[in-house]
């Protein structure tokens, strides 16, 4: 797994959202739309996401915890480099 775009919302960002990053899988698979977002407990990141007719969001992308661990690992250190 390998990040393949991501977008630094930069210091100076005005929402929680840190940056926009797509995946690329070791199958060739590419997710887009995942975001490193800062929270009151830190930096985290958050799976693509759909809005409901009824107005509520969902998770578009389910990770098992190892997968968003080493996903996690992987997008802040392409944050630092982006900044």
């Amino acid at each position: 797994m390998k990040i393949i775009k991501m977008n630094s919302m930069g210091t100076d960002a005005k929402g929680k959202t840190a940056a926009f990053f797509d995946i690329q899988t070791d199958d060739g698979i590419i997710i887009r739309g995942f975001r490193i977002v800062n929270g009151s407990n830190g930096l985290f990141i958050s799976p693509p996401d759909g809005k409901a007719k009824n107005g509520n969001y969902y998770d578009k992308v389910t990770l098992p915890k190892e997968l968003k661990d080493e996903l996690e690992k992987l997008a802040f250190e392409g944050l630092k480099k982006y900044k």
